[in-house]
């Protein structure tokens, strides 16, 4: 069998979620369920970009992958405050929050402070880089973005 993507993008969302205690939405703006609008400002965009699914041996049976994310933190203006704008503090906040994908145990144990949960599947390596963001506070809105990397293995679970 092979890795699906729509479990590991779903995974990644829960786990940005979970780091950031702010909403994620994939390839769009977020959408608060309950009534179906936009969510205000902070947020992450989650992207998924590559894909690899070579093992490099000969009888690769795609058991594993390397998946991409771009992950896109929104700062934005306090709600209710007409000429509030998004500024450097809040998206430095929300990128530090996004750097606890990568963090590491804190009891010394193998493995991530933060589960990527995606059924029949475990990652057993991330990476991350700051690919940078906008600049321009005039914008009203402010961006940090992170560039996410997560080899996959399949448990058969």
């Amino acid at each position: 069998m092979m890795i699906q993507r729509g479990p590991v993008t779903q995974g990644v969302k829960q786990l940005l979620a979970l780091v950031t205690g702010k909403p994620v939405g994939v390839r769009t703006v977020p959408t608060d369920p309950a009534t179906g609008r936009p969510y205000p400002p902070p947020y992450t965009l989650l992207d998924p970009l590559d894909r690899r699914s070579d093992d490099r041996t000969l009888a690769d049976l795609h058991t594993t992958a390397i998946c991409d994310y771009q992950a896109t933190f929104v700062s934005g203006p306090v709600p209710g405050q007409p000429d509030s704008r998004g500024g450097d503090e809040q998206a430095q906040w929300m990128a530090d929050r996004g750097w606890k994908v990568v963090e590491r145990r804190t009891d010394g144990a193998p493995g991530y402070q933060h589960p990527l949960t995606i059924p029949g599947v475990h990652c057993d390596r991330r990476e991350a880089v700051e690919a940078g963001g906008t600049s321009d506070p005039s914008d009203a809105i402010m961006t940090t973005v992170i560039r996410y990397r997560f080899f996959l293995e399949e448990t058969g679970a």
